[in-house]
């Protein structure tokens, strides 16, 4: 795959506080690549660097070849980006900011009517183009906005955030949206909703303190949970502890969790041993065995979240004395 932005030991200062310190990945063509970490950890700085909004203490960016600071527009004119909050012009309709996002892009009128109504049919923005953005929802603002990222159609797309305040089927629509364009673009998104990853990510990125401290693809990153291959059943409240005991009695299994549901029931999680591989059919049979009916019985592929806490810090704001913040919104 070819790899088109190449990020160097990029390092970000503001006064004593190290914001972003020496990342280095590339991001490749055919790859949407979830940018993680926790509040303050740098994910917006570091965003910002590779769009050239912000300038790097050191280390480099590359876009298509072109460094950002020194061939700053050549390296923009392949990018499109979705920033935090999406920032427009609030009197404007949203068909009036598409089409002066058109045109600062140098597209001619008919490309630039094309090009929106392109852009408004993929972020289902139709039926409010004629609309000052300041009337719109936030769900709809953030759809103007990421209409304007991708008017040009770029190769590289950066997005921050691109499903904050839309509601569910919004949310599925993006999301189809953003796997679609995955398939011949760059694209790297920062999100905390970690299903988001699951769902559309081909790889995750996790930086805690402006460090990388995890890079692979989500099904990786899941194994490294304590829950991968964990098996979970559901169980009637009357026969959970007969039920955990006869789990418990598996070779391969370390300890089972318990839970009671507000419907009665018991969900017992069966954590394997190191090691052990298949869990799934030695609790089925178990279970089964004994006579005791499940209302669900599955085997757990990971979870992200938990990941995600081992590897990050709870709040990497603690020791910034809040430079960055201060001087460009919280990373």
């Amino acid at each position: 795959m070819t790899a088109h932005i190449e990020i160097q030991g990029l390092t970000k200062e503001f006064g004593p506080y190290r914001a972003v310190n020496g990342l280095t990945f590339s991001v490749a063509k055919g790859e949407v690549l979830g940018f993680l970490g926790p509040n303050g950890a740098g994910k917006s700085t570091t965003m910002r660097m590779i769009t050239g909004y912000l300038t790097p203490t050191s280390g480099s960016v590359r876009v298509l070849g072109h460094d950002i600071v020194e061939e700053r527009l050549a390296a923009q004119q392949h990018i499109g980006y979705l920033p935090e909050g999406a920032p427009a012009y609030g009197d404007m309709t949203a068909g009036e900011f598409l089409r002066f996002g058109a045109a600062a892009r140098g597209l001619s009128r008919e490309a630039a009517e094309k090009a929106v109504a392109g852009a408004a049919a993929k972020t289902q923005l139709a039926s409010v183009l004629d609309r000052p953005i300041e009337t719109l929802s936030k769900g709809f603002k953030r759809r103007v906005g990421l209409a304007q990222a991708i008017l040009h159609d770029p190769p590289v797309l950066i997005m921050d955030e691109p499903t904050d305040g839309l509601d569910p089927n919004q949310k599925f629509a993006v999301r189809r949206l953003i796997e679609s364009m995955g398939r011949d673009k760059a694209i790297i998104i920062s999100t905390h909703i970690l299903e988001e990853v699951e769902a559309v990510c081909t790889r995750a990125l996790i930086i805690d303190r402006g460090r990388i401290v995890a890079d692979g693809r989500p099904a990786e990153l899941m194994a490294r949970s304590s829950f991968h291959n964990a098996v979970t059943i559901e169980v009637p409240g009357d026969r959970a502890g007969e039920a955990k005991a006869s789990v418990l009695s598996l070779h391969g299994v370390a300890e089972v969790r318990e839970r009671r549901l507000k419907s009665g029931a018991v969900r017992l999680t069966a954590m394997p041993a190191r090691g052990t591989d298949q869990l799934v059919e030695a609790v089925g049979a178990v279970v089964r065995a004994r006579g005791i009916a499940t209302s669900a019985l599955f085997a757990e592929e990971g979870r992200l979240d938990e990941v995600f806490r081992t590897l990050t810090t709870s709040d990497a704001l603690a020791t910034s004395p809040g430079a960055a913040d201060a001087s460009e919104g919280a990373p």
